[in-house]
């Protein structure tokens, strides 16, 4: 029973990201083919090939873009160039800048490059000017004049014997630089638009340019002349040679002649013979429409950049949407996928039978399917337009996507090699296809909803086409007209009967999947509806708002039964989770957030975006959660509800242990060990508890001062916060200052200053420490005044009126016989008159003698207490004073007041009990 307990959810913790890392600039790969190098804004991104994972990343610290970079040949140099006009040298593997000088260029650097010894370093600006650098000797050696425009193309000849320069500018020639005498030799013009590639022979001696012309010249070195223009019939990016060792001929390539690759506009890789100036192959992309050749140029799979890997065969292509793909040779097959920035994601669904994969939908046409394990990715292509939403089938490893393009795809992904292709798809809407939904117990059929404010209902067949085949044409079964505005949303029961939707026009509608006949509207939210879902388990469902409420409704009655207010813009998605007792919920704020429906409580608020939250999907588990930004990030979220509760009592258990630990240890008065455990524990209270079995000590002061001096530097920064908080409470004020005391008094100011906080808690203890002094001053000043009182009170008890301040030869003639001592008792029922007045005939007896002193002073004793009682009875009204013989004051208190106080003589024991009143004696 204890493993179905079910456990309600507390906290998400983010697990791992997909994050952009390349938006557009220079990409280059390390000589030895392990990492990919590309520009982010202000930082450089070093992605490794074999994990997909970016291992480093080097970050401008004035935050400025990093307008061009080169790595050096030997992999050991990374320089950067920012619009600050700094040029920057790194030890990337370190991620640590290790020389940084001026460009001297008055403009931003546009380009950079190393020759092939790792010395030179090359710039080309925005000024016209190209500069060379030792990057050993660290100085400048060439200053090259004479270019046009900005210098975005410079390259070194691969014989470095020849020590020359090739460049290009916005003149769109070809500059050849000889470095010895500092003089352009030649300008090679056969373009008539910004050359973009230059490609060198093997042998060094040909060259082959390409250009936005459309066009890729081959040009012999030895004449610096033009041998061949070949027309491309498309923008030409990027140009690579194909080195002549290897067997090519799965691409085309037969003869022994040069052949180069190029990469544009069509987003293809072909294949060209120098010598015959012609196509010999044309790469082709599976599942992808034909591209319109009039608008090519604006297509998000034309190619921006072509790079080389001779030491694998491979090639690597930069596409206009900053994915990044690696093709094997000869057959170029795609080995792996990267996507640098996905823009705005619009869904996300987790996908496979353990959830293996992500399949993505972007601000794009194309579909994005990340395998979690590598973060490798496959690219979709079928849509024409941007793709709003996907689904996935419950069980196996189906999904579908709708596009603005008014149609839906059916996509099914091979168990075993993880390949995703169209099976099937339909076409019927007369606007985009905002939504689509997928039926839970079986493959049996698609649901969507669209801008038309139609519902389509799309049965599948049993048997789909296999691989390579064409896709199935799916038609509607079943057309409704459900909404007044666009259809945002439809949910499928988890029995398939139902079907639920949601509308810009503010309401939801529930519908029977049977006939599609309306069986209830819910009507309540003030603003469109963005996301509607069937809970798991019981008859209700939830709806998500414009209006930033998020509303749990019967399916029974159709009525409201909670609302959850917390989000301060659109919720855009919900899910339920832990069985339908919870959900999560995200929006336009870019939070995510959960909730308890049983409470109506927002347990929990996740930030890791910055942007609307388009995208969230739980795992079949229930222990997985992930969401998608229009920040282009996304975000795993695992469930960690159980780690911290075992955290939590292993902690609980573990405090225990070392309370009863701290515990022996001040039985054992081993304080030091004490002190520590209670500041490892972070319990204050504890350690005050320490401080005051040490201060109670006979030596206590010599004892904590020997203890607080032994603990570490960062021990001793916690007790003086420690004695921050005992300072502002009187009870603990003490101990606080006697730690303090020892600390002022045995470390510097210097050494105090450097504790974390160290002003902050001095600052805080003055004023506390003032007001104690305060209060110590005005106890002092009430004590004086006790003091005063205590010396003017007198007890007379003879003739001689007992005065101890008098001059020195009055104390010689004092009488040294037995003196009688003053008691004051409390107890009220002590000694009543009768028994005052045997007592005087006891004495009479044993002291005959002295009766008649006795009489002479009582004459004299009943005047003085007759003053005392007249002094009396003027300030209290319900007391009165009772003068009896033999020189004894009883004092009788009304029932009003609290003591009754009595003031009698007695003897000294073992002395005389004869009362002589001559030798009383002032009390002070």
């Amino acid at each position: 029973m204890a493993g179905n307990t079910l456990l309600f959810k507390s906290n998400y913790a983010v697990s791992s990201k997909i994050e952009p890392f390349y938006k557009g600039g220079k990409v280059q790969i390390s000589h030895d083919e392990q990492y990919i190098f590309c520009t982010c804004g202000p930082r450089v991104n070093i992605l490794q090939i074999n994990t997909g994972k970016i291992v480093h990343s080097i970050e401008q610290d004035d935050q400025e873009d990093i307008t061009s970079f080169s790595l050096s040949p030997d992999d050991e140099m990374l320089v950067t160039a920012s619009r600050a006009l700094l040029l920057k040298q790194w030890d990337w593997k370190q991620e640590k800048c290790t020389r940084s000088w001026k460009a001297i260029h008055n403009v931003p650097v546009a380009s950079m490059t190393f020759d092939c010894t790792s010395t030179l370093l090359a710039t080309g600006g925005c000024d016209s000017t190209i500069k060379l650098w030792d990057v050993v000797k660290q100085y400048c050696t060439h200053n090259l004049k004479g270019s046009s425009g900005v210098v975005h193309l410079v390259e070194f000849h691969p014989d470095i014997s020849r020590l020359q320069l090739f460049s290009s500018s916005v003149d769109c020639g070809i500059r050849i630089w000889d470095l010895r005498t500092s003089k352009c030799i030649c300008i090679l013009e056969s373009h008539y638009s910004a050359i973009t590639s230059l490609a060198f022979s093997p042998d060094g001696q040909t060259l082959i340019s390409s250009g936005r012309d459309k066009i890729c010249s081959v040009w012999d070195l030895k004449e610096n002349a033009v041998k061949r223009t070949v027309p491309i019939y498309e923008a030409v990016e990027g140009v690579v040679v194909l080195p002549g060792k290897s067997d090519y001929s799965e691409m085309g390539v037969k003869g022994d002649g040069l052949h180069f690759v190029t990469a544009g506009s069509k987003g293809v890789l072909r294949v060209w013979d120098s010598k015959l100036a012609r196509c010999v192959f044309t790469q082709t992309l599976p599942d992808a429409p034909d591209l319109n050749t009039e608008d090519g140029d604006l297509d998000p799979r034309s190619l921006m950049h072509l790079l080389p890997m001779p030491q694998s065969n491979r090639l690597v292509t930069v596409t206009a949407e900053h994915n990044i793909l690696v093709y094997q040779m000869p057959d170029l097959t795609v080995q792996q996928q990267f996507v640098g920035y996905n823009d705005d994601i619009l869904d996300v669904k987790f996908l496979g039978k353990d959830d293996t994969h992500i399949v993505v939908a972007t601000n794009s046409s194309q579909l994005k399917v990340f395998e979690l394990a590598t973060s490798s990715c496959q690219i979709l292509y079928g849509h024409t337009d941007t793709i709003l939403s996907v689904d996935v089938f419950r069980k196996g490893s189906m999904f579908a996507s709708c596009a603005k393009d008014n149609s839906l795809r059916l996509w099914k992904m091979d168990p075993e090699s993880g390949r995703v292709h169209c099976v099937a798809q339909g076409s019927g809407h007369s606007n985009a296809v905002g939504t689509v939904a997928c039926s839970r117990l079986k493959k049996a059929f698609l649901v969507s909803g669209s801008q038309d404010c139609t519902i389509k209902v799309w049965d599948l067949p049993d048997l789909l086409p296999d691989v390579g085949c064409e896709p199935l044409s799916l038609t509607a079964r079943l057309t409704e007209k459900a909404h007044d505005k666009d259809v945002n949303s439809v949910t499928i029961s988890p029995n398939d009967k139902l079907l639920v939707s949601g509308s810009q026009d503010r309401t939801a509608k529930l519908w029977s999947l049977a006939d599609m006949s309306l069986l209830g509207v819910f009507r309540g939210h003030s603003r469109g509806i963005w996301c509607v879902q069937f809970s798991p388990v019981d008859q209700v469902l939830a709806t998500a708002s414009a209006d930033g409420c998020i509303k749990i409704w019967s399916i029974q009655d159709f009525s409201c039964l909670k609302t959850f207010e917390g989000h301060d813009a659109s919720v855009l998605k919900i899910i339920f989770v832990s069985r339908g007792t919870q959900l999560v919920s995200s929006g336009s704020d870019g939070l995510v957030k959960l909730w308890t429906i049983k409470t109506n409580e927002c347990v929990k608020t996740f930030d890791a975006h910055q942007d609307k939250v388009w995208a969230l999907h739980g795992s079949r588990k229930d222990d997985l959660i992930v969401t998608g930004s229009a920040d282009s990030l996304i975000t795993f979220w695992k469930d960690v509800t159980e780690v911290e509760l075992a955290e939590e009592q292993a902690k609980q258990e573990e405090q225990v242990l070392k309370q009863q630990e701290l515990s022996n240890l001040l039985h054992e008065k081993k304080y030091l060990k004490a002190l520590g455990i209670a500041i490892s524990l972070d319990q204050p209270h504890t350690a005050l508890r320490v401080i005051r079995e040490i201060r109670q000590q006979e030596n206590g002061p010599q004892e904590l001062e020997k203890t607080l001096l032994k603990l570490r530097q960062d021990q001793k920064e916690s007790v003086l916060r420690y004695s921050v908080v005992w300072n502002t409470n009187s009870r603990s004020c003490l101990d606080a200052q006697a730690v303090l005391q020892v600390l002022l008094t045995h470390l510097s100011p210097e050494e105090i200053l450097q504790y974390q906080g160290a002003r902050t808690h001095l600052e805080g203890l003055i004023p506390y420490t003032e007001r104690h002094m305060q209060r110590i001053g005005r106890l002092l000043q009430s004590s004086m005044f006790l003091d005063y009182m205590w010396q003017k009170m007198r007890i007379t008890g003879g003739k001689d009126s007992v005065n101890l301040d008098e001059d020195d030869d009055s104390v010689d003639e004092m009488d040294t016989s037995p003196q009688s001592i003053f008691f004051i008792s409390k107890q009220p029922g002590d000694m009543t008159e009768i028994q005052v007045r045997e007592r005087q005939q006891e004495d009479e007896e044993e002291d005959p003698e002295g009766s008649e002193e006795k009489e002479e002073l009582l004459d004299e004793d009943e005047s003085v207490s007759k003053s005392k009682s007249a002094h009396v009875n003027g300030k209290k009204k319900n007391g009165v004073n009772t003068v009896v013989d033999g020189g004894q004051v009883f004092s009788e208190e009304s029932e009003d007041e609290e003591d009754v106080m009595e003031i009698t003589t007695k003897p000294l024991p073992n002395e005389s009990t004869v009362f002589d009143p001559s030798k009383t004696a002032n009390i002070r």
